[in-house]
């Protein structure tokens, strides 16, 4: 049984993920000079930040579609996955950077644990 208030705590932290991951796509379209500017700090070409930002922007849509959220999370996660691996590679503080994708990916799967009751039946916390 899904209670109403894991359904609100399990939206605003996905609402949280979803917000800040459109930002950080939609500024990849654009691009920023900010984006331009840290692409090139972490090694990324500056030829692949528009793929970087359709990426970020589709899977966080996927994630955003209850029916389409698993599978958006899975690739969010993988994606994040290579982020973190680009901030090891560039050296980047570890808390602050490249420690984020594990926070954000926690609020991905912890927003979608509590707003999916099939989540938690999967990952089961508590007995």
């Amino acid at each position: 049984m899904q209670s109403k208030r894991f359904t609100i705590i399990g939206w605003i932290m996905s609402g949280i993920v979803i917000a800040f991951l459109l930002l950080d796509g939609v500024i990849k379209l654009i691009p920023l000079e900010v984006v331009i500017t840290t692409s090139k700090e972490l090694g990324v070409p500056v030829r692949l930040i528009l793929l970087l930002g359709l990426l970020t922007t589709g899977c966080t849509i996927l994630y955003a579609i209850p029916k389409t959220a698993v599978l958006g999370a899975i690739l969010l996660t993988g994606y994040i996955g290579g982020a973190i691996y680009a901030h090891v590679l560039a050296q980047s503080p570890l808390f602050s950077h490249t420690f984020f994708g594990i926070y954000l990916s926690l609020l991905i799967w912890g927003g979608l644990w509590f707003r999916d009751p099939r989540v938690r039946t999967l990952i089961p916390l508590v007995k």
